[in-house]
């Protein structure tokens, strides 16, 4: 792939908008010029998730286009806490819960950024020059942005017209994450776009402190069919701890209309063979098949390619159950307990069996792969198939 079909690619796929301009990132990138750019991450969490990937796998292009990268851990703006699309203020982390946080981080970023060999990627911490500042220096810094301009944030006007607290320091984040932009002197920055207006912060600063313009490139949210973010909050994020398969099983349970956009911001699929996968959908592809496509692609890049082999034969090896169990019949619960309705479909020899099949967590809903409790097992059970131990297999009505 030439140069400029990399610059293409690195513009447009999965990109959500582009500032000052993409004419102005475009020549920048042309003119031969080694540029630093980063992108921030701030320790919130114990793990990287997908979400995160998008932003790393861009800075990824620009790597191996030969510009020095940063991978920011954000161990002091993680102390003030993101307001960005929060309606309540963030809890604020103690210096021990975000180093326990970004334990794992540099080692999960590596599955998709060098930081060794040549043209390593950086990793820096902005509490190197933030923890630093005087307050007379914040004083400085809070000289070049307004409250008008604050007030903008979507989120404040929300909370103000709801009539929710905003606190001082949550006007501080977007001045300090802006500051990480002078203090590395960078040409530019990739995020998501929900961190537009921190970004831009950034661009404030960089401009008025050292004249200089910085390009802002921000990247589409993978979310689902309802708007929801994939993440920490939402609670259906994907984590870079999670096993292989499980990886594997999260992405087959995306609805249909996120696989072109799961190829778009979780692959390394060219626009053109993404357009394809959009033209088997319309004409009648089983979405299913499209999606163990991407369900492996998605596994192979955040463990390997042998492990995405493993999760998608044990995906085949269970869906092949599933159809079988589809086929068996229905067991009407009659107001009985799942422990008696069990023990009377012989499906266990005896209560103590099933006691320790559960503590063993080897009894579970087939299709939600919730895990039966002992005192669940006392009620009525709610219709579906249940999976109990290897081979036995229970469906309800």
């Amino acid at each position: 792939m030439s140069i400029d079909e990399q610059i293409e690619i690195f513009l447009t796929k999965g990109v959500s908008e582009i500032l000052p301009s993409r004419e102005f990132v475009e020549k920048e990138l042309k003119s031969g010029k080694k540029l630093t750019i980063y992108n921030g991450i701030d320790p919130t969490g114990p793990t990287l998730h997908i979400g995160h990937t998008i932003q790393l796998r861009k800075l990824r292009q620009l790597q191996d286009l030969g510009h020095k990268i940063i991978f920011l851990i954000g161990d002091f703006t993680a102390r003030i806490g993101d307001p960005t699309d929060k309606m309540a203020t963030r809890v604020q982390l103690t210096d021990k819960e975000v180093k326990k946080n970004f334990k794992l981080y540099k080692k999960q970023a590596s599955k998709f950024i060098r930081f060794s060999g040549k043209n390593a990627a950086q990793v820096k911490f902005n509490n190197k020059w933030l923890g630093k500042l005087k307050f007379s220096d914040v004083l400085e810094l809070a000289s070049h942005m307004t409250v008008d301009q604050m007030l903008k944030r979507d989120m404040f006007k929300r909370r103000m017209e709801e009539e929710k607290p905003i606190y001082i320091h949550e006007f501080m984040y977007p001045l300090m994450q802006g500051y990480d932009s002078v203090a590395m002197n960078v040409d530019g920055e990739i995020g998501g776009n929900d961190q537009l207006f921190n970004m831009l912060a950034g661009r404030i600063l960089l401009k008025k402190i050292k004249d200089k313009e910085k390009f802002v490139v921000t990247v589409k949210l993978l979310a689902d069919t309802n708007g929801e973010k994939m993440g920490k909050t939402t609670g259906n994020m994907i984590s870079l701890l999670d096993k292989p398969s499980d990886i594997y099983g999260k992405v087959m349970s995306w609805t249909d209309g996120m696989i072109v956009t799961g190829f778009e911001l979780c692959t390394d699929y060219t626009p053109k063979e993404i357009a394809s996968i959009s033209k088997d959908l319309e004409s009648g592809t089983n979405p299913r098949d499209l999606k163990m496509k991407l369900s492996y692609e998605i596994t192979k890049l955040c463990s390997s390619e042998v492990e995405a082999k493993m999760a998608e034969s044990s995906f085949i090896n269970t869906f092949q159950k599933k159809e079988g169990v589809d086929n068996i019949s229905s067991i009407d619960s009659l107001g009985r307990t799942f422990e008696s309705i069990c023990l009377d479909e012989k499906i266990v020899s005896s209560k103590s069996e099933l006691r320790r099949l559960i503590q063993e967590g080897a009894v579970m809903n087939f299709d939600t792969k919730e895990k039966m409790v002992e005192s669940k097992s006392k009620e009525v059970p709610t219709s579906g198939i249940y999976k109990i131990g290897k081979n036995r297999f229970l469906k309800i009505k």
